[in-house]
């Protein structure tokens, strides 16, 4: 199974992906945990260009074309060969971030984005992806938490952009069933019962099919 997290930064959908693959490996799954960008020795460095503040004048299409470049190479090197074994691979992040913060966040055409997030995933889409959906005051008020000098390059972005982007995540919700929007202001462990129990009926859906 492929599981994604989803949602603006300071959701805590970090902690959930966390959460849910202590829960699967307790069950006896083989599970691998990914980050993005990242996860590869070419997509790490990536990130690090990505993601470093002095990058602040770097354009949105070059953005775009970096994060897709990440992707395309952690779906090749990593994500599919661990999906041919049968392992449940989690992703911190994948193409709908590049939907939601590209596309609706910078404003670059969603058709283009589209096309662009096709030619770096192929085939290879989530089975599940969780939204974890929370207030961009909420997220406003946990950044307080970090300092200056810890917030990334994308981190340091206005509440004006992060309210494109979550928007951005809505919409996407409302167009593919794969999506599970979750309120992210619950209680963690709340959440998290939330999460297994849609994974749950997820692979009880899937014997049923294959029966």
């Amino acid at each position: 199974m492929f599981i994604t997290f989803e949602g603006i930064d300071f959701c805590g959908k970090s902690t959930q992906a966390e959460l849910l693959k202590s829960y699967l490996v307790k069950n006896k799954k083989i599970v691998e945990i990914i980050r993005e960008p990242g996860g590869t020795e070419i997509s790490e460095k990536i990130r690090e260009m990505l993601l470093d503040k002095k990058h602040y004048h770097m354009f949105m299409e070059t953005e775009i074309f970096l994060f897709s470049a990440s992707r395309a190479q952690l779906v090749r090197e990593k994500i599919r060969p661990y999906l041919e074994k049968g392992v449940y691979v989690i992703s911190d992040r994948f193409h709908d971030s590049t939907t939601a913060y590209q596309g609706f966040g910078r404003g670059i055409d969603i058709n283009t984005v589209v096309h662009i997030n096709n030619l770096a995933i192929g085939k290879t889409v989530p089975d599940i992806t969780f939204i974890i959906d929370i207030p961009v005051k909420v997220a406003e008020e946990r950044k307080k938490i970090k300092t200056k000098i810890d917030l990334d390059r994308i981190e340091i972005s206005d509440s004006v952009f992060y309210e494109k982007v979550r928007k951005g995540y809505l919409k996407l919700a409302e167009n593919e069933k794969r999506f599970r929007v979750i309120d992210g202001t619950a209680n963690i462990e709340d959440i998290h019962h939330r999460i297994v129990g849609e994974i749950n009926m997820l692979e009880k859906r899937s014997i049923h099919e294959t029966r």
